[in-house]
């Protein structure tokens, strides 16, 4: 049995352990445009809904994990909890029955697994995640809830609870202390190295949700441009066709009756009546 050990540095560790991963987030292309204030009121709906699952894991591990020896230090669920401000910001986008119409990313459903695997298997584990989501939140929490309210035209507090911590009055002061209660958790050596592998996989799992958001909104995207680009299409043909069809009754008008070309014509109006029907 390995000798329990004070890791004086622990958060120092994680941080150095996902620097690449933490980077690479930051530069993924919903962060991108995030950041440059090119936020949809689609894409943030969708963000809420992946998030609510996650945090509804997470949140669950800890409450049920709240004795552990090295859950205990850093559980501060008044300060920090975040499903029922999700919960809060999802009912004003869906309205009551929020619940009904959210829609999970395959990506977050795997997050959410992996969360209640470590609140299973190694509760240790889950200081890794809680350090990544809240101490993320705590510190992009103002500048990108300004983005949001801009981005969407939203009033103020409307749909942005997400980024209040309304028992948090300073958030530098409480991440010295998250910090600090962080470094005081006993840990063998073959925790810590589980703790700082299991922090890498909280950022890799943040960059699979925030990929599979993009992708399934450039899809949507995709499938709208095409649909009007063959509308566009579909009109310049069916213009062409019409202007033939008139050029060929105005030069056969001398040798065509009267009655044969307005005939013709009554087919004309119909064949097109049939091509836009379908």
């Amino acid at each position: 049995m390995q000798t329990a050990i004070m890791d004086s540095e622990l958060s120092e560790q994680i941080k150095a352990a996902t620097k690449d991963s933490h980077v690479r987030a930051e530069n993924t292309e919903l962060m991108l445009s995030y950041q440059r204030g090119r936020v949809s009121l689609q894409q943030y709906q969708l963000l809420l809904c992946s998030l609510y699952k996650i945090y509804e894991a997470l949140e669950e591990a800890l409450d049920t994990n709240a004795s552990h020896d090295a859950v205990a230090p850093i559980y501060f669920p008044q300060e920090l909890s975040r499903l029922e401000s999700i919960g809060k910001d999802l009912e004003y986008f869906y309205g009551r029955s929020w619940r009904e119409k959210m829609t999970i990313s395959a990506a977050a459903l795997r997050y959410a697994q992996r969360l209640r695997e470590v609140g299973r298997d190694h509760p240790e584990y889950l200081v890794a995640h809680a350090y990544t989501r809240y101490l993320g939140d705590l510190s992009g929490g103002q500048v990108l809830g300004r983005i949001t309210q801009k981005s969407l035209g939203l009033k103020s507090g409307e749909g942005l609870s997400f980024f209040s911590f309304p028992a948090v009055s300073s958030p530098n002061l409480f991440k010295q202390l998250y910090r600090s209660r962080m470094n005081s958790i006993e840990l063998t050596e073959e925790q810590r190295s589980g703790v700082l592998q299991e922090a890498v996989t909280a950022f890799e799992l943040n960059i699979q949700v925030f990929n599979e958001l993009q992708d399934s909104l450039s899809c949507v995207s995709d499938t709208e441009n095409e649909m009007r680009q063959r509308h566009t299409q579909h009109k310049q043909s069916t213009t062409a066709a019409d202007d033939k069809v008139c050029e060929a009754l105005q030069s056969s008008s001398s040798l065509v009756p009267r009655f044969l070309r307005t005939l013709l014509g009554v087919f004309v109006v119909l064949a097109v009546g049939v091509v836009y029907a379908f």
